[in-house]
């Protein structure tokens, strides 16, 4: 397991109504959440693989659909993954320092908390090629959707 990396699955209560699920509890995670931010992704997209260098983490939860979470210790070369969402319960808690993104493998909603606000000004976000030869063999496509600036971390 790629060190800091937190797989932490998720209980859910079921009735007639539908189910629950906590999600997140500040004291059994390692930092503080100070944002959290909400994405819809459909099918084939790939965001990342992006880092943080002054110390944001992340916590990831698919709230629909499904998601493939690639982690890439960039010292150790270490890497880990895992499938989340609707068939499998669970959230990642990822220490930014790590490269870390999610494939959509469905058309998806994408919850995750960080421990630092996002300051446009002077944001503390890096990118890593998607492809990069550590985790490429990861994810399940060969030709993802990419925003301009994660096809850039390519060049």
């Amino acid at each position: 397991m790629v060190d800091g990396v937190r797989l932490i699955p998720l209980r859910r209560f079921e009735d007639e109504r539908g189910w629950f699920s906590e999600l997140m509890r500040a004291s059994a995670l390692p930092k503080r959440v100070r944002q959290s931010n909400l994405v819809f992704s459909r099918r084939g997209v790939i965001r990342g693989l992006h880092y943080h260098e002054r110390g944001q983490d992340d916590l990831f939860a698919c709230l629909s659909g499904m998601v493939r979470v690639v982690v890439l210790d960039r010292e150790s070369g270490e890497t880990f993954t895992e499938d989340i969402g609707d068939d499998n319960p669970a959230a990642v808690y990822v220490p930014g320092r790590h490269g870390h993104g999610y494939e959509a493998l469905t058309d998806c909603l994408f919850l995750y908390h960080v421990t630092e606000e996002y300051d446009p000004a002077d944001p503390d976000e890096h990118g890593l090629c998607w492809a990069d030869p550590r985790v490429k063999h990861l994810w399940s496509t060969e030709s993802p959707i990419l925003s301009e600036r994660d096809l850039a971390a390519c060049s």
